[in-house]
């Protein structure tokens, strides 16, 4: 038996009540996402290219007439990068050059105090393992071999595993635990090529040798 028309009409307002509105707010909120994501994908690179300037910047800021950084300049610019883009990798990496300026300076808890602002909350891995051996050369620098130990502590990824090791081996030799840095060292070379296992770190195993003969 066919419906009639009345009928037909019925069962289409019906089934628009019931789908027809949410197909159209599913609908509206497509067309939103996606114009709402080609906004936030052009921000993101309006954000990039403000960032990678402001950096630019910063490292310009080294080429000075005496060679060495314009301090004063440093602080301006790293802290634009820090407001305006705080929480990207640009700003991170400027944090890494204010560090090695403050150093450079001799000002090492300065240099310590912004590698942590990294470590705390790292974009990315590579630039918390960088940060995190910087400051175990600053910590060593300090005095301070046994905490810059501590905060080697745990595993390295693969890539850094040798840099990590072989930065062990020098805290401990500084602490004169030689044995044990011997052990480091050793790890560290383990890590690398044949090629690349011949140069300072050979050398430094050497060196422990010499001492134990």
């Amino acid at each position: 038996m066919s419906r009639t028309e009345d009928e037909e009409l019925a069962v289409m307002k019906d089934w628009w009540q019931r789908n027809g509105k949410p197909l159209v707010t599913g609908g509206l909120l497509a067309l939103i996402v996606f114009f709402g994501w080609q906004a936030w994908q052009k921000y993101q690179g309006n954000q990039t290219q403000g960032a990678s300037a402001l950096y630019q910047q910063l490292l310009e800021t080294a080429l000075t007439p005496s060679g060495q950084a314009d301090i004063g300049r440093v602080a301006d610019v790293a802290g634009k990068l820090k407001s305006e883009y705080a929480g990207t990798a640009y700003a991170q990496y400027g944090s890494l050059f204010v560090a090695k300026v403050a150093v450079d300076a001799g000002k090492l808890d300065d240099a310590a105090a912004e590698l942590k602002t990294v470590l705390d909350k790292p974009v990315n891995p590579t630039l918390g393992e960088i940060a995190r051996e910087r400051l175990a050369r600053i910590l060593a620098a300090q005095n301070k071999a046994e905490d810059a130990l501590k905060l080697l502590a745990g595993d390295a990824d693969k890539a850094f595993l040798a840099s990590r090791e072989e930065l062990k081996g020098d805290l401990l030799v500084q602490l004169g635990r030689a044995d044990e840095a011997h052990a480091a060292y050793q790890k560290a070379k383990s890590a690398l090529s044949e090629e690349a296992a011949v140069g300072d770190l050979q050398m430094k195993l050497d060196d422990l040798a010499k001492g134990d003969a």
